[in-house]
């Protein structure tokens, strides 16, 4: 079922990025005067009509194409529209919000603290063929996973995630408590395991710790590891649905 919600949502973001150059060619072309009806049957007035379906045909293809040239460049290169699937990243965003990422800022700077970014996590494989690239630049039928956590450690930081004897955990970084005011509750975390990534560790260079802000219900860093650089999508900067929660979500 959950495929099926997946197909039906690519295929509605395809046919609403599509339905403007639609309607203006069915306008401008397709609803033009027929013919006089004695000029029905004359084999010039069949010719003129076939070279216009064909002109008004490729007309329609070039301006398609253009259109996803378009939305290639937008989303590479400026920014995208994503919505949240989880109530990983509570209470900052919630399931179902709708977001802005923009993408034109990791050309010329790297993530800080407290970043909220969207990135494909380290153990998604991410297959470079003609089809898998086309989904991953266009948005459309795209099915690699793409996760949004905040950015809490950085490349050099010393960092451990520990509770103290009443069970509130704490980040800390290079042995100091990160102030966290937007987590949450430092009691509602998933128990640290030796299993887990929970340090103390120093993050390598070009690697990041990413976390969500409900850390009793994230599947971030602590389970996978550290974040490499180039696995960043974008940063989501404004929340703009539903209404009533509109916000900025740049530092």
């Amino acid at each position: 079922m959950q495929f099926l919600k997946d197909i039906k949502k690519d295929i509605l973001e395809f046919l609403i990025s599509l339905k403007y150059v639609i309607t203006f060619k069915f306008i401008k072309d397709w609803f033009k005067p027929a013919p006089k009806t004695k000029e029905l049957l004359t084999k010039d007035v069949f010719i003129k009509e076939g070279k216009k379906f064909k002109a008004g045909f490729i007309d329609i293809v070039e301006t398609v194409v253009f259109v996803l040239v378009m939305v290639i460049i937008i989303r590479f290169f400026v920014g995208e529209i994503r919505w949240i699937p989880s109530g990983s990243m509570k209470p900052t965003l919630l399931e179902g919000d709708r977001i802005v990422v923009e993408r034109y800022s990791r050309f010329n700077s790297t993530p800080k603290r407290g970043d909220i970014m969207v990135f494909y996590p380290p153990f998604e494989e991410l297959k470079n063929t003609p089809g898998k690239l086309f989904a991953r630049l266009t948005g459309f039928f795209c099915k690699d996973i793409a996760y949004i956590k905040r950015v809490v450690g950085m490349p050099g930081d010393k960092y451990e995630i520990k509770a103290d004897e009443y069970g509130k955990y704490t980040v800390y970084i290079n042995d100091k408590p990160l102030n966290e005011p937007y987590i949450k509750s430092p009691y509602d975390y998933t128990p640290c395991t030796e299993a887990m990534f929970c340090g103390p560790a120093v993050i390598p260079p070009k690697h990041y710790l990413m976390l969500g802000d409900n850390r009793g219900n994230s599947q971030d860093g602590r389970y996978w590891g550290l974040l490499p650089e180039d696995r960043f999508i974008g940063r989501a900067v404004f929340l703009f649905w539903p209404f009533n929660r509109i916000k900025s979500l740049a530092k």
